[in-house]
């Protein structure tokens, strides 16, 4: 079996009082995506922050492409590329000026350059925009730029802050797109995401909350571990309906989810009558009370939901899987 391309041991990172990161432990392989995942505070942007060497870790190891992180962090940065929430374009240059700025910058030589941003620029449609100014493109396109030019160098890893937040769901598919065919290059990407649908699309994952880690492993995985059973009711006010079947005996969370309201419940047989019967007693009109797959974002309401729950709350807890 390879060696990592990224081993993670013991990471913690304070600020002041706060415990930002509380002994992290992971890795990821070559050639592998891997989700972080958690609400706003979860840890995630100090994490890469201290992956790519922009942040000094307080305690722990963090190796990444052979390079102790923490010792010569000037070394890794010509190894990875970090894509922040706000990626530093340059809006009164042009597409390929941007590129261009970038690839000096890793000294990638003018041949390889241009060869490298044809790739990229054709892989994310962007090629007859290269002499549009970066300030004229709209928020999916600056973003594609944005992940060309922190690619130019062919890095080993590439850290993503949430990269698609805001973009249009066409441009998050070509920017997957782009990922899948990273991998294929040996490339490592650790990624945060705002969209748990996203998460879905990681090879693994690592749910994060306060600093702690709660899961590490599979989508599937982690579907597999929520205690219970999802149902689904359609209805065109969703969020009606869970002021009304939130806290109801047997109903563990709930998740209003487009036109949809998702219900995590202990036992589907007693508790579909149960709910019929409740939400008719508080004239609500709805569709049809139906179980359904558990997603990514259900356990994630649900592993959240328990995690913030008192000490002597005894519901059932999702545990972590290393």
């Amino acid at each position: 079996m390879s060696t990592p391309l990224v081993e993670v041991e013991g990471l913690t990172k304070r600020f002041d009082q706060l415990i930002a990161v509380d002994n992290l432990n992971f890795t990821a392989a070559r050639g592998e995506i891997l989700g972080l995942v958690g609400p706003d505070g979860a840890g995630k942007t100090t994490t890469l922050r201290v992956l790519a060497g922009v942040l000094p870790a307080d305690t722990g190891t963090v190796r990444v492409a052979g390079v102790d992180v923490g010792r010569d962090p000037e070394a890794v940065r010509s190894r990875v590329s970090y894509m922040p929430q706000h990626f530093g374009l340059y809006e009164d240059l042009t597409v390929d000026e941007n590129i261009r700025f970038y690839a000096e910058i890793f000294e990638v030589e003018p041949a390889a350059r241009e060869q490298r941003a044809a790739q990229l620029l054709a892989a994310s449609g962007m090629s007859p925009f290269r002499r549009r100014l970066a300030g004229q493109l709209s928020g999916g396109m600056k973003r594609k730029l944005g992940l060309a030019c922190a690619l130019i160098h062919t890095p080993l890893v590439l850290f993503l802050d949430e990269p698609t937040t805001g973009v249009d769901p066409v441009s998050r598919r070509e920017f997957w797109s782009i990922l899948y065919a990273l991998i294929f290059e040996g490339v490592t990407v650790i990624i945060s995401t705002a969209y748990l649908d996203e998460a879905e699309r990681c090879h693994r994952l690592l749910l994060l909350h306060q600093g702690h880690l709660l899961f590490s492993g599979t989508p599937t995985a982690l579907k597999r571990m929520l205690p219970g059973t999802v149902l689904a009711i359609s209805a065109p006010n969703p969020q009606q309906l869970e002021t009304v079947v939130a806290g109801a005996e047997g109903v563990l969370t709930t998740m209003a989810m487009g036109d949809a309201l998702h219900i995590v419940v202990d036992a589907p047989e007693r508790r579909i009558p149960e709910l019929h019967a409740r939400l008719q007693r508080a004239g609500l009109a709805c569709g049809a009370i139906s179980q359904t797959d558990a997603t990514v974002e259900d356990v994630f309401v649900f592993a959240i939901s328990r995690q913030e729950t008192t000490e002597h709350d005894r519901s059932p807890t999702l545990q972590q899987h290393a």
